[in-house]
Protein backbone atom coordinates (compact mmCIF):
# COMPACT_ATOMS: atom_id res chain seq x y z
CA UNK A 1 0.00 0.00 0.00
CA UNK A 2 2.74 2.15 0.25
CA UNK A 3 3.91 3.89 -3.04
CA UNK A 4 6.69 2.75 -5.20
CA UNK A 5 10.36 3.98 -3.58
CA UNK A 6 8.90 5.33 -0.67
CA UNK A 7 10.25 3.61 2.45
CA UNK A 8 9.12 0.89 4.02
CA UNK A 9 11.15 -0.55 7.79
CA UNK A 10 11.34 -3.94 7.90
CA UNK A 11 9.43 -5.96 10.46
CA UNK A 12 10.50 -5.78 13.84
CA UNK A 13 10.28 -9.51 15.29
CA UNK A 14 9.18 -9.11 18.98
CA UNK A 15 8.84 -13.21 19.98
CA UNK A 16 10.30 -15.91 18.65
CA UNK A 17 9.70 -18.93 20.83
CA UNK A 18 8.84 -23.34 19.68
CA UNK A 19 5.69 -22.95 16.53
CA UNK A 20 5.02 -19.16 17.41
CA UNK A 21 6.63 -16.15 15.72
CA UNK A 22 5.09 -12.59 16.31
CA UNK A 23 6.65 -9.71 14.22
CA UNK A 24 5.20 -5.95 13.94
CA UNK A 25 3.45 -7.07 10.76
CA UNK A 26 2.31 -10.71 11.45
CA UNK A 27 1.84 -13.47 13.72
CA UNK A 28 2.45 -16.97 13.05
CA UNK A 29 1.49 -19.98 14.52
CA UNK A 30 1.98 -23.49 14.00
CA UNK A 31 2.07 -22.47 10.10
CA UNK A 32 -0.96 -20.57 10.20
CA UNK A 33 0.11 -16.92 9.58
CA UNK A 34 -2.37 -13.88 10.30
CA UNK A 35 -1.40 -10.47 9.58
CA UNK A 36 -1.61 -8.67 13.19
CA UNK A 37 -3.21 -5.61 11.33
CA UNK A 38 -6.73 -7.90 10.27
CA UNK A 39 -6.53 -9.25 14.14
CA UNK A 40 -9.42 -7.47 16.07
CA UNK A 41 -10.94 -8.15 19.25
CA UNK A 42 -8.30 -9.87 20.93
CA UNK A 43 -9.10 -11.84 24.01
CA UNK A 44 -7.84 -14.20 26.79
CA UNK A 45 -9.55 -17.02 28.34
CA UNK A 46 -8.59 -20.21 29.90
CA UNK A 47 -10.11 -23.45 28.47
CA UNK A 48 -11.51 -26.53 30.07
CA UNK A 49 -11.07 -28.26 32.83
CA UNK A 50 -8.99 -31.58 32.26
CA UNK A 51 -11.25 -34.21 31.05
CA UNK A 52 -9.79 -36.95 33.51
CA UNK A 53 -10.07 -34.73 36.67
CA UNK A 54 -13.46 -34.02 35.52
CA UNK A 55 -14.92 -37.76 35.14
CA UNK A 56 -13.08 -38.33 38.52
CA UNK A 57 -14.94 -35.95 40.50
CA UNK A 58 -18.37 -37.27 39.18
CA UNK A 59 -17.61 -40.98 39.42
CA UNK A 60 -16.32 -40.23 42.73
CA UNK A 61 -19.08 -38.03 43.87
CA UNK A 62 -21.66 -40.32 42.65
CA UNK A 63 -20.05 -43.34 44.43
CA UNK A 64 -19.97 -41.23 47.87
CA UNK A 65 -23.92 -39.89 47.08
CA UNK A 66 -25.06 -43.88 45.97
CA UNK A 67 -23.48 -45.28 49.30
CA UNK A 68 -24.74 -42.81 51.44
CA UNK A 69 -28.65 -42.79 49.93
CA UNK A 70 -28.26 -46.85 50.20
CA UNK A 71 -27.60 -46.48 54.00
CA UNK A 72 -30.02 -44.09 54.30
CA UNK A 73 -32.96 -46.51 52.79
CA UNK A 74 -31.80 -49.58 54.68
CA UNK A 75 -31.87 -48.00 57.89
CA UNK A 76 -28.08 -48.28 58.12
CA UNK A 77 -27.09 -45.13 59.27
CA UNK A 78 -28.42 -45.89 63.13
CA UNK A 79 -26.44 -48.93 63.39
CA UNK A 80 -22.93 -47.15 62.31
CA UNK A 81 -20.50 -46.73 64.96
CA UNK A 82 -18.46 -43.48 65.45
CA UNK A 83 -15.69 -44.34 63.08
CA UNK A 84 -17.76 -45.37 60.19
CA UNK A 85 -19.02 -42.05 60.26
CA UNK A 86 -15.82 -40.15 60.43
CA UNK A 87 -14.83 -42.39 57.40
CA UNK A 88 -18.33 -41.19 55.79
CA UNK A 89 -17.07 -37.53 56.56
CA UNK A 90 -13.35 -37.94 55.26
CA UNK A 91 -15.27 -39.37 52.02
CA UNK A 92 -16.96 -36.60 51.37
CA UNK A 93 -13.59 -34.74 50.96
CA UNK A 94 -12.78 -37.09 48.34
CA UNK A 95 -14.14 -35.69 45.23
CA UNK A 96 -12.69 -32.45 46.40
CA UNK A 97 -9.20 -33.13 46.59
CA UNK A 98 -9.53 -34.76 43.15
CA UNK A 99 -10.61 -31.60 41.95
CA UNK A 100 -7.73 -29.76 43.71
CA UNK A 101 -4.90 -32.10 42.62
CA UNK A 102 -6.22 -32.69 38.99
CA UNK A 103 -6.71 -29.10 38.42
CA UNK A 104 -2.76 -28.08 39.79
CA UNK A 105 -1.23 -31.46 37.94
CA UNK A 106 -3.01 -30.27 34.65
CA UNK A 107 -4.19 -26.63 34.79
CA UNK A 108 -6.77 -25.58 31.97
CA UNK A 109 -4.89 -24.07 28.99
CA UNK A 110 -4.22 -20.06 28.37
CA UNK A 111 -5.93 -19.36 25.05
CA UNK A 112 -5.67 -15.87 22.64
CA UNK A 113 -9.01 -15.74 20.95
CA UNK A 114 -9.38 -12.90 17.93
CA UNK A 115 -11.49 -12.40 14.99
CA UNK A 116 -9.74 -12.74 11.69
CA UNK A 117 -12.38 -12.74 8.76
CA UNK A 118 -14.91 -11.69 10.37
CA UNK A 119 -15.03 -15.11 12.49
CA UNK A 120 -13.81 -15.50 15.89
CA UNK A 121 -10.83 -18.16 15.80
CA UNK A 122 -8.33 -19.30 18.74
CA UNK A 123 -5.41 -18.32 17.86
CA UNK A 124 -2.99 -19.28 20.30
CA UNK A 125 -3.12 -21.97 23.23
CA UNK A 126 -0.43 -22.73 25.59
CA UNK A 127 -0.37 -24.35 28.59
CA UNK A 128 2.67 -22.84 30.21
CA UNK A 129 1.29 -19.43 31.76
CA UNK A 130 4.75 -17.36 31.25
CA UNK A 131 4.61 -18.25 27.18
CA UNK A 132 1.37 -17.05 26.83
CA UNK A 133 1.86 -13.86 28.65
CA UNK A 134 5.48 -13.41 26.18
CA UNK A 135 3.14 -14.10 23.16
CA UNK A 136 0.11 -11.90 23.78
CA UNK A 137 2.45 -8.95 25.16
CA UNK A 138 4.07 -9.40 21.75
CA UNK A 139 1.07 -9.31 20.13
CA UNK A 140 -0.01 -6.19 21.95
CA UNK A 141 2.59 -4.39 20.99
CA UNK A 142 2.17 -5.27 16.93
CA UNK A 143 -0.70 -4.10 17.08
CA UNK A 144 0.00 -0.53 18.63
CA UNK A 145 3.34 -0.29 16.44
CA UNK A 146 0.44 -0.96 13.51
CA UNK A 147 -1.99 1.61 14.89
CA UNK A 148 0.68 4.45 15.79
CA UNK A 149 2.76 4.21 12.98
CA UNK A 150 5.51 1.64 13.39
CA UNK A 151 8.05 1.28 16.16
CA UNK A 152 10.68 4.51 16.87
CA UNK A 153 12.80 6.04 19.25
CA UNK A 154 10.37 6.75 22.38
CA UNK A 155 10.03 10.81 22.73
CA UNK A 156 10.90 10.37 26.45
CA UNK A 157 14.63 8.96 25.00
CA UNK A 158 15.32 10.83 21.89
CA UNK A 159 18.58 13.18 22.50
CA UNK A 160 19.51 11.57 26.19
CA UNK A 161 21.76 8.86 24.07
CA UNK A 162 24.61 11.72 24.02
CA UNK A 163 23.95 12.80 27.45
CA UNK A 164 21.92 16.06 27.00
CA UNK A 165 18.20 16.19 27.00
CA UNK A 166 16.20 17.44 23.52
Amino acid sequence: MTPEGAYRPAPIELYRGPGVHVTSEMFTVAGRRFPVSELTDLQTARGPHDRLTVRAVIVTATGLAVIGAALGYAGGLYRLSAQAYLMLGVAAFVPLLLAVIGNRLRPPAYELWGRYDGTAQLLFSSDHERQFGQVTRALLRAREAGRLGQFGDPLASAGWDRGEPS
